[in-house]
């Protein structure tokens, strides 16, 4: 195995390998935003109050965006630091454009 996805990273289009707990909070986060927007499928089935929709959405949204900052978070202080450590010049160019990404 490659030194570098053994490590946690590897180069571009790369797998990260993860911890069990790391991976098990990730999925938690991600079970739980996925019964949230069931929960916006039922309201709109069982015709809601639109109010009530929107707000619902709204924690669905807020869900997403503390999932990607734990996320980011932990890209940070693995992916990151070690492209960096490694002479990695590029690796604060990647994180931008991530990060463009994610401020849309």
């Amino acid at each position: 195995m490659d030194e570098t996805i053994a490590a946690g990273c590897c180069e571009h289009r790369r797998k990260k390998i993860r911890d069990e707990k790391e991976r098990r909070d990730l999925m938690n986060r991600l079970k739980r935003i996925e019964g949230q927007v069931r929960g916006l499928e039922r309201m709109l089935d069982e015709d809601a109050y639109c109010p009530d929709i929107l707000t619902q959405a709204s924690a669905v949204n807020s869900a997403v965006n503390s999932f990607c900052r734990t996320l980011l978070a932990a890209h940070l202080r693995s992916c990151v630091s070690e492209d960096i450590r490694n002479g990695r010049e590029d690796a604060v160019d990647e994180l931008m454009e991530t990060l463009k990404k994610l401020m849309k």
